[in-house]
């Protein structure tokens, strides 16, 4: 009776633990490959309960999400033979579970194989590029032709590659200084350069207005000298008019503006005789003249000399005595 009750419990924990071996759940994030000594037998992308052979088969999951992978930074030669260093990411998903567990067997052996897929690319795709391309807008195309020789390389492995992202691309340190240096040369050099143009510019302007202001100068004059010539000679056509009225009025008022230009300077003294031609208009026998001119008799002289302070103050009286006077 013990010995029927010990097999019927052996055989009830088998039962068990064949129910239990030939059920399997698969999540919506997963898909499963059932195995049976290690062939494939299928692969199951549904999600839910699922039922295989107990102790026979086995079952393995693999992600069916988009999962990253972060390449480590490297060096690579770009097509103008300058040196950068690269820091790239990718993103792939798994689309044939049974090629992937054929070519790979998990995500560990995948992240070594894609890694030297990655480098491989982006060498192939960087090394026809010159730098301004890498850092310029043509970033975008340049991923996406990395992205597309990286599918075509992991194809074989069941894999898409969704995207491929340069996160940073940066100079080596050795290169920065001098790439820093030869821009700032570059920099300087088109600094004097525009600083030469600006230069002959404000000399060609400076040159231009200094031209135009010679121009109106010498217009200017050459009006001013005209109608200073034309006053003189309105002036002197009045004074003709005035003056040939009364010739003698004329050679008296001429005489006495020589005196006055002459005997200007307080410190110079003549000798002279009086009866001297210079002073005809001194003595008794000067031509008639205006009552103005006759008010104020000359200075007296002693022996034959007078100092030209005295001829000046003289002249000027009667000067100042004859302008005032008005010639019909």
């Amino acid at each position: 009776m013990s010995r029927a009750l010990l097999i019927l419990a052996v055989v009830a924990g088998l039962a068990v633990l064949a129910i239990f071996g030939s059920v399997y759940t698969v999540y919506e994030t997963q898909q499963a490959l059932v195995l049976q000594f290690g062939r494939f037998i299928r692969t199951v992308t549904e999600p839910g309960l699922h039922f295989k052979l107990p102790f026979l088969q086995n079952v393995v999951y693999i992600d069916r999400r988009v999962l990253d992978f972060d390449a480590p930074a490297e060096e690579v030669i770009l097509g103008d033979q300058k040196r950068l260093v690269v820091d790239a990411f990718a993103r792939y998903r798994i689309v044939d579970a049974q090629r992937f567990y054929q070519a790979v067997r998990d995500e560990q052996g995948l992240r070594q194989r894609i890694d030297t897929v990655l480098d491989a690319s982006m060498r192939k795709v960087l090394g026809d590029t010159p730098l301004f391309s890498v850092l310029s807008a043509d970033r975008a195309t340049l991923m996406d032709r990395i992205e597309a020789d990286a599918n075509a390389r992991v194809k074989s492995f069941g894999v898409d590659v969704v995207d491929v992202r340069i996160k940073r691309a940066d100079l080596p340190p050795e290169n920065s200084e001098a790439i820093y240096r030869r821009m700032q040369t570059e920099r300087e050099r088109e600094a004097k350069e525009l600083r030469a143009q600006g230069y002959e510019l404000g000399q060609r302007i400076r040159a231009s207005a200094d031209r135009e202001r010679r121009v109106i100068i010498a217009e200017a004059q050459k009006k001013a000298q005209i109608i200073r010539g034309q006053g003189d000679g309105e002036a002197t056509r009045i004074f003709a008019e005035s003056f040939g009225k009364d010739i003698g009025f004329f050679s008296f008022y001429r005489s006495m503006q020589a005196y006055r230009g002459a005997l200007d300077d307080d410190n110079t003294s003549f000798v002279l005789s009086p009866d001297s031609e210079f002073f005809r208009f001194f003595g008794s026998s000067a031509p008639d003249l205006p009552q103005e001119a006759r008010a104020r008799p000359l200075p007296k002289t002693t022996g034959s000399t007078t100092t030209t302070n005295d001829l000046n103050q003289a002249l000027g009286q009667i000067i100042d005595q004859t302008n005032p006077i008005k010639i019909e």
